[in-house]
């Protein structure tokens, strides 16, 4: 029995010719066919990780809604209850066929018909073109001179920091005898 590995929406399906699936919901209209990717192709025995002449023809059953999820949060002593739910949009996919790709035919060429040809009309002479007027360069200003760097004031000598004063010892209290 032949089955391919495809990839549709991001995540690969292993599928058999006449089997239904249910994917992610994808943009094609009900009844349309189309042509997967297929990762590799596999059966009796042996496999083919690069199948380039094989196509998985795929038709779209329709749209489904899937399973309700319920969801419900609770915060204790504070009387919070809150519930929510899901269902994920899905599609319903039928697998018609995996076989080789049709070869596209070519197309016979036409033969061209003979056609009488019908005489030119005469072109009348184009007046002749009028010169542009070229572009008047404006002269570009001089440059504006830059300010001369002022001198800089003379180090000072650094004044000499003074000692943090002192706190006053505490004083002793002298015992009485």
């Amino acid at each position: 029995m032949a089955y391919a590995i495809i990839s549709l929406g991001g995540k690969q399906y292993r599928v058999r010719e006449g089997e239904k699936l249910t994917v992610d919901r994808l943009a094609h209209a009900d009844g349309a066919t189309f042509n997967p990717k297929v990762l590799l192709l596999g059966g009796d025995g042996a496999t083919d990780l690069s199948p380039k002449d094989v196509a998985v023809t795929v038709r779209v059953v329709g749209p489904l809604l899937g399973p309700k999820i319920r969801i419900g949060k609770y915060k204790q002593r504070t009387g919070h209850h809150k519930h929510t739910g899901f269902r994920a949009s899905l599609t319903e996919i039928q697998i018609e066929s995996i076989g080789a790709k049709a070869k596209a035919v070519a197309k016979p060429k036409v033969e061209a018909a003979v056609v009488e040809e019908k005489p030119k009309a005469v072109a009348k002479p184009k007046a002749p073109a009028k010169p542009k007027a070229e572009a008047v360069a404006k002269p570009k200003a001089p440059p504006k001179p830059k300010a001369e760097a002022k001198p800089k004031a003379e180090a000072k000598p650094a004044a000499a920091k003074k000692a943090p004063a002192r706190k006053p010892a505490a004083k002793k209290k002298e015992e009485e005898s």
